[in-house]
């Protein structure tokens, strides 16, 4: 029997996959010692005959959303530490003089988020947070600064430490890339028809 085709994809997914871990661990603290590969220096992962991604037999149980925890569901918290890492990025990227577009697409992108998030509580709770404090994306700087404060109610309510705002450029500065590849583009594209 020929090779399944989703085989294909499933690779492309553990490489994508690879290297977002590889940057989510720059931004995650590292235990002192886990197993990588030689190559990719992230967590190894293969692909089994029945397509499923499943870590190599030489990973350590190190999961950089899961922090440290054996491999296996994404936690409530590990989904939290990540959300909150895409959107103090996104934040990041903001442009200081955003587009009518940008502007409806980021408070878009929140409601949405409000709604369609993987834990009910949290959703639920987020869209508390926003009817309380509306989306604020005028500039890069309001964006941010909205974004860092929402994320202090969310840790309040967690009894969690506040981030102090004013810091939130040094914590959550604009990515490095050449050529301004990671601008956020106020297109109207529709990339899924």
């Amino acid at each position: 029997m020929s090779e399944n085709p989703l085989q294909a994809l499933f690779q492309t997914f553990a490489k994508l996959s690879n290297t977002v871990q590889a940057h989510l661990s720059n931004l995650i603290p590292q235990p002192p010692h886990h197993s990588t590969s030689p190559i990719t220096k992230t967590p190894s992962i293969s692909i089994s005959s029945s397509s499923k991604v499943t870590p190599s037999p030489n990973d350590s149980s190190h999961d950089p959303i899961n922090k440290g925890q054996s491999a296996g569901p994404v936690t409530k918290e590990g989904l939290g530490r990540a959300t909150w890492t895409f959107l103090h990025t996104l934040a990041a990227q903001y442009p200081d003089n955003p587009t009518r577009q940008q502007k409806k697409d980021v408070k878009e992108l929140m409601s949405i988020l409000s709604r369609m998030y993987p834990c009910k509580e949290c959703a639920d709770h987020f869209q508390e947070i926003l009817r309380s404090n509306p989306v604020q994306a005028g500039s890069h700087a309001e964006f941010s600064q909205w974004l860092c404060h929402v994320h202090n109610t969310v840790n309040r309510s967690l009894n969690k430490v506040v981030f102090p705002c004013e810091r939130v450029e040094a914590r959550w500065g604009k990515l490095e890339c050449e050529q301004r590849a990671c601008d956020i583009l106020g297109s109207t594209t529709n990339f899924w028809k």
